[in-house]
């Protein structure tokens, strides 16, 4: 994107605000200068949510950041399916997987989405269990473009994944873009932290504001033996669980 040119950067700003912040069309907005309005509104809520300094203006901080490779799923306003503050019903959940990268051979998939999964299991009386076929509640896919979500793809770069909070039907499942190169190390995007991010989603986390936390929407990578879990993202899964439960999930994960 050319920062120079008002318009091309005008369009890219609408464009992330509609998708992350709820930000009204102008076909949604009754009048032009509320859809201006909502836009600088908008703007400095994105500003207030990264820490960047809140001028409601695309100055060359707040790009930066939009630039940033990330989670599809918005920072305002989930991919609701159901009402209220939506978990899992039960502690024991299933997951497939229903297709792999061609960026990666299919041992170094699994062992990443297992590793992914017991992220979240290490902190929380959550088990979960792999199936091979069939209908899963957490089934994990390699898709492209549109895929019939509603929330389609962009190509290399820009979103990396995206998934949906707890429910039936497709709630819970994870999607990652199969247009990005998919790795188990520092080059291309490491499968393991975006899947790990991906199913705090689908265990019901929203995105975070603390750059340390899993659950902050974009990408960087760590070392996996030196990630930990952030306090900020064991607190939010642990607050999503039975309080009969939380005397037995006082545990720090640690990748090992």
């Amino acid at each position: 994107m050319n920062r120079n040119d008002p318009k091309l950067c005008s369009c890219f700003c609408q464009n992330y605000l509609q998708h992350f912040y709820n930000l009204e069309t102008d076909k949604q907005s009754r009048f032009k200068n509320k859809n201006i309005k909502t836009v600088t509104e908008k703007l400095k809520e994105m500003q207030a949510f990264f820490g960047l300094k809140v001028t409601g203006k695309p100055d060359v901080d707040t790009l930066e950041v939009m630039k940033k490779p990330r989670c599809g799923v918005p920072d305002v306003g989930q991919y609701v399916l159901t009402d209220g503050n939506p978990k899992w019903e039960r502690k024991n959940l299933t997951y497939r997987i229903v297709n792999y990268t061609p960026d990666m051979n299919q041992a170094d998939v699994e062992k990443a989405i297992q590793k992914a999964f017991k992220v979240w299991s290490d902190v929380s009386p959550l088990t979960f269990k792999r199936i091979y076929d069939g209908n899963a509640d957490i089934m994990m896919s390699f898709e492209t473009g549109d895929h019939r979500d509603n929330s389609p793809f962009d190509g290399p770069n820009g979103l990396l994944a995206h998934a949906f909070q707890p429910g039936n039907g497709i709630g819970g499942d994870v999607h990652f873009d199969e247009e990005e190169y998919w790795t188990k190390g520092s080059n291309g995007y490491n499968l393991f932290f975006v899947a790990a991010h991906e199913l705090g989603h689908s265990l019901g986390l929203s995105h975070s504001t603390d750059p340390g936390a899993l659950m902050y929407p974009t990408y960087s990578y760590i070392e996996p033996n030196e990630f930990h879990l952030s306090q900020d993202d064991i607190n939010g899964i642990q607050t999503k669980c039975t309080a009969n439960n939380r005397n037995n999930i006082q545990k720090v994960a640690q990748v090992l």
